[in-house]
């Protein structure tokens, strides 16, 4: 099968250091990764492009970006570059994607969004030819959600997506929509029934780590998110995705690094996970 990945950049995203490293003290993840004087820090918002047979598959990590962009008031106004701008960097357009794979539903959304949405305006779906494709665990938490991530979940959009007649529930680690070659592992560290596709290619399988694993600094075991519903179940998530990894040869995607779109992962003499081979941009990977 010719498989071809690459990564696709969205509008970046900033949130607070503190809350993204969870228990990790300050002098250790601002070395990592510099805080402004508010102590928020810089984020991608990354997606993956899966090319195959003829059909492009996008995975993503959270559903804003399934939301078209807002209008402009004023052409004074400066046009962010988001999803569809790196879609058309690649010569294609929102209608030539044939699935989207939401790992999970939880959206961030910007004041003037939500301030929209909560007007009654919210935007058309992307992808108007797309199946939509959500794990039926985590559909079921989003349309019934705890009080502590009710906010995340956007009850508009997801009746959007349900009345789109285009919406396919995965019970079980593969699917019939996307067929050989993808595997899915289930979590419920960061949220219950998150999907993480593994994607078979010749050099090994390559990862979406989405938010069980957001950036390379987050290998670390003991490295949380306070955003975390469960923390010590992602722990032994994580290290049971890294041992696969590691024993597959594999390669991880990252959706919120900021500087390291992929990489390889290796287990060192002090049983660490460390980062190798990266990718800082992906604009087509093969093997």
């Amino acid at each position: 099968m010719n498989r071809r990945i690459c990564a696709l950049d969205g509008p970046g995203r900033r949130l607070d250091g503190g809350v993204m490293f969870g228990n990790t003290p300050r002098s250790r993840w601002a070395d990592w990764v510099r805080p402004d004087h508010d102590n928020q820090i810089c984020l991608a918002s990354r997606a993956l492009l899966v090319q195959e047979n003829g059909n492009n598959i996008l995975v993503l990590a959270g559903s804003e970006a399934l939301l078209a962009p807002l209008p402009r008031t004023c052409r004074c106004q400066q046009h962010p570059k988001g999803l569809l701008d790196s879609l058309a960097q690649h010569g294609l357009g929102e209608a030539d994607i044939d699935v989207v794979v939401l790992v999970h539903l939880h959206a961030r959304l910007s004041s003037q969004l939500l301030s929209a949405i909560e007007d009654g305006d919210l935007p058309r779906l992307l992808f108007p030819n797309a199946r939509y494709l959500v794990g039926e665990r985590h559909w079921e938490r989003a349309r019934r959600p705890h009080p502590r991530d009710r906010a995340l979940f956007i009850s508009p959009l997801l009746h959007r997506l349900e009345d789109s007649a285009r919406l396919t529930l995965l019970n079980g680690v593969d699917s019939d929509l996307l067929g050989s070659g993808w595997q899915f592992h289930l979590s419920d560290g960061f949220t219950p029934g998150q999907l993480l596709p593994e994607i078979a290619m010749p050099g090994g399988p390559v990862l979406f780590a989405g938010d069980l694993i957001p950036g390379s600094h987050w290998l670390e075991l003991a490295v949380t998110s306070g955003y975390d519903r469960n923390p010590e179940c992602l722990i032994g998530e994580k290290e049971r995705l890294l041992d696969h990894l590691v024993s597959q040869r594999g390669r991880i995607f990252f959706s919120r690094d900021p500087d390291v779109a992929m990489a390889k992962v290796m287990r060192d003499r002090q049983s660490r996970y460390l980062a190798f081979d990266l990718y800082c941009t992906l604009s087509q990977f093969e093997s």
